[in-house]
């Protein structure tokens, strides 16, 4: 099918595909086409890696516009949304506007109202639902990329529940689904009420296979001689020889560790297959990079991308990771190691792709264990770029023969797992039953039952009763913790067939105030009782109080004590138990009493970012990354901004509110109480305000009111820096150009490393 052929798209779309260079349509996207993803008809688009899933997605929601309406499109990642809506903003030329949102979950983002194409993950749009924006009622159109995570036990009943939420609200909304790995899409296909478009095709070959010995064996019977000389890793031998034929490389290993690990081997590999150019650009790249974070993991970084390589991990920044995709993009990084992480949907294809690592540590089965097929085909369908490489490939590698049969069986050979509902569990579904509830979707229980027909759980399950007893078990715990209150109440009807009436009993569900206000602040129930429950005992709440009330919840992902901590921390919580709010569990509840360290633990790492401790050396102390730290530093501002909104609710008073929210701003700022009045200005960071607070300038007004020679000195001479403070400040005058600055106020300040008492995690 010809581009030029489409019909119903904002006029000179069309045209403009075809500039593109998309002349003809992938068969796959064709028989979207034909199955009526233009036309409004719900699609599910089973179809592997660039085989032109996102296009399919593009003619659904242009369409859509066209017919006046609005579209969303919903990401399992806040990286993958910055990448999509980058994708879209290019029809902004056709008069569609682009909007993307990912944070702030207690808001409703009116002004996203006025946009063409919305872009968000899907813990984002349920947030949006539970806080009434009057726009998601207006869509027509939305999109569930790597529909397949409705099977993560973490995030799938997320995007479940969200997806019957806005069937719910709009009966003739078209649902788009997307995934290169289902294994039962025609299930998932029956739940949406929408065709499936399944196909094998690609736009270029991908050859999956197996290194064993001295040779590659592929998919389809063939081999090719591939020998390793003695003492050289088959890893970076498969590497190097891909970059010979101009290829890139992505490696998949069990760890951090060992990503870190193989990158500094895959260096040593790439550079000698760079030109001078790109080691120019490589060194600018990591001296970028070594500015990102103060920490050990970002040099390490840095040095692995000077030799064109990288590594890619949760412990990663934000920063930190799009750094090394866009530059793997540009072909300018020439091999990654990574962690699964990078394969759920972010953009990196590479020419070969190695999968080294097969098994990875399960604490819950107590050892290794096999990955699942649906994730190794994830990471196999990163190979072949369309357009750049004349083919794709993907190799696992076995350590002896029983082994190359075994990973043909269980991966190459082998169809992905099928996608199974996640959602009749008791933290899922205490979650989502409150806001359902909160939100309006049901007001009885006989209404929330049939609400949850609609979720794909229904539609897979053999036992209802399961569904039904937790729920049960769900709604008397809401009502325990004074999150729900239930009415009983008893009716009279006359039976159809005999003429006598019978007494029915209809039990009304509803949210009580405190009940609406967790369901907004997108928390856990059990969050939220574990706070007001701890907030109740708060009137001399210190900060490492308030830090560990919220590290002890189960929205805060707590950090695992090592040998040596229980000791350690056990010390530190005998020391200081006054300041703990909530009773502390005695040794002999050993579970409980271990909870509680771990979230001492935590806490301890929050007092000391909120102490100035340095960056490296919380990394260091805690074996941490630095995607680690600043994901515990946002989760933390958020847990606290909902615990000073709780203490409002509960009426505890203006001061427990106020040290709840100096607390708050302090994990926010990374700095002392006695900084909060200089972080409020914009681009001063907790080293800045330090430098300014030791020259004697300790407040805004100060700041707006100072010496500017005092300025330029405290910020050591940065001019440029200097004029954006003073006019952030309101200074009345910010140009420096001719002012000298004051060297005698450019204090040293000595980072604080924590090696004193002030850190917890050297006590």
């Amino acid at each position: 099918m010809q581009t030029a052929e489409l019909s119903g798209l904002p006029a000179g779309v069309a045209q403009h595909l075809h500039e593109e260079g998309i002349e003809e349509l992938y068969p796959p996207q064709a028989e979207a086409v034909k199955a009526g993803v233009i036309d409004g008809e719900s699609v599910v688009a089973s179809v592997p890696t660039a085989s032109g899933k996102t296009l399919i997605a593009e003619l659904a929601m242009l369409a859509a516009i066209e017919r006046g309406g609005k579209a969303l499109y919903i990401v399992p990642l806040r990286a993958l949304a910055s990448e999509k809506k980058r994708e879209f903003e290019r029809f902004e030329s056709f008069g569609v506007s682009v909007g993307v949102s990912t944070g702030n979950y207690d808001s409703d983002e009116e002004w996203l109202s006025n946009r063409d194409i919305v872009v968000a993950t899907s813990e984002k749009v349920d947030s949006l639902v539970r806080n009434g924006a009057s726009w998601i009622e207006e869509l027509s159109c939305v999109v569930a990329d790597e529909i397949h995570l409705v099977d993560d036990a973490n995030r799938g009943p997320t995007l479940e529940v969200t997806l019957a939420k806005l069937r719910q609200l709009n009966r003739a909304l078209q649902t788009v689904a997307l995934s290169a790995t289902v294994g039962n899409a025609s299930e998932i296909a029956e739940w949406l009420d929408a065709e499936l478009v399944h196909s094998e095709w690609r736009p270029i070959d991908l050859k999956t296979g197996v290194h064993y010995g001295s040779a590659l064996h592929f998919d389809d019977g063939s081999q090719e001689e591939f020998a390793i000389e003695s003492g050289e890793n088959p890893t970076t031998a498969l590497v190097s020889a891909a970059l010979e034929d101009g290829g890139s490389s992505l490696v998949f290993v069990n760890s951090r560790r060992n990503a870190e690990a193989a990158a500094r081997r895959l260096g040593n590999a790439v550079e000698d297959h760079l030109t001078d150019a790109e080691r120019t650009e490589l060194a600018e790249l990591a001296e970028e990079v070594r500015g990102v974070s103060d920490s050990e993991t970002s040099d390490d970084l840095a040095d692995a991308i000077a030799n064109g390589a990288a590594f890619h991990h949760a412990g990663l920044t934000r920063e930190h990771r799009t750094l090394v995709e866009d530059a793997f993009r540009d072909r300018l990084i020439k091999a990654i190691s990574a962690t699964p992480t990078l394969a759920a949907g972010v953009n990196t294809p590479s020419r070969r792709v190695i999968v080294r690592d097969w098994q990875r540590y399960d604490g819950d089965a107590g050892g290794m264990k096999p990955l699942a097929t649906l994730e190794v085909h994830q990471m196999m369908g990163r190979a072949g770029r369309p357009g750049l490489d004349p083919y794709g490939e993907a190799l696992l590698l076995a350590n002896n023969h029983d082994e190359l049969d075994e990973l043909f069986e269980r991966y190459v050979w082998a169809d992905p797992e099928p996608v199974r509902s996640k959602l009749a569990t008791e933290p899922a579904l205490r979650t989502h039953i409150l806001a359902t509830v909160a939100s309006g979707f049901a007001n009885s229980r006989a209404g929330l039952l049939e609400f949850l027909e609609r979720t794909l759980y229904a539609t897979q399950s053999t036992d209802p009763d399961r569904l039904e007893n937790v729920t049960d078990r769900m709604l008397d715990y809401l009502e325990r913790n004074g999150f729900l209150e239930r009415d009983v109440s008893e009716t009279q009807r006359v039976s159809d067939d005999r003429a006598e009436s019978e007494a029915s009993r209809e039990e009304h569900i509803e949210a009580t105030g405190i009940g609406h206000t967790v369901s907004r602040l997108y928390l856990d129930p059990m969050s939220a009782a574990e706070m007001v429950d701890g907030l109740c005992d708060s009137e001399q709440a210190s900060a490492l109080g308030l830090y560990h009330l919220v590290a002890r919840t189960p929205d805060m992902w707590e950090l695992y004590l090592r040998s040596g901590d229980r000791e350690k921390y056990t010390e530190i919580a005998y020391e200081r138990e006054a300041e703990f709010l909530g009773d502390m569990p005695t040794e002999f509840e050993s579970e409980r009493f271990e909870d509680w360290l771990s979230a001492l633990k935590t806490a301890s790492l929050l007092e000391d970012w909120a102490s100035e401790v340095d960056e490296e050396r919380i990394t260091e102390r805690y074996s941490i990354g630095p995607g680690d730290l600043r994901g515990k530093v946002e989760t933390a501002q958020w847990l606290l901004n909902a615990a000073e909104r709780l203490a409002v609710e509960l009426d505890l008073g203006p001061e427990v509110v106020a040290s709840i929210s100096a607390a708050r701003q302090r994990v926010e700022h990374g700095v002392g109480e006695e900084l909060l009045g200089l972080t409020g200005v914009g681009n001063v960071g907790r080293k800045r305000a330090r430098w300014l607070f030791e020259a004697g300038i300790e407040t805004r007004e100060e700041l707006r009111n100072a010496e500017k020679s005092v300025v330029l000195g405290a910020l050591r001479g940065r001019e440029k820096t200097t004029e954006t403070v003073l006019r952030n400040a309101g200074h009345p005058n910010p140009e420096v150009r001719d002012v000298e600055a004051d060297e005698s106020a450019a204090v040293e300040v000595e980072p604080d490393r924590g090696d004193g008492q002030a850190g917890l995690g050297d006590f």
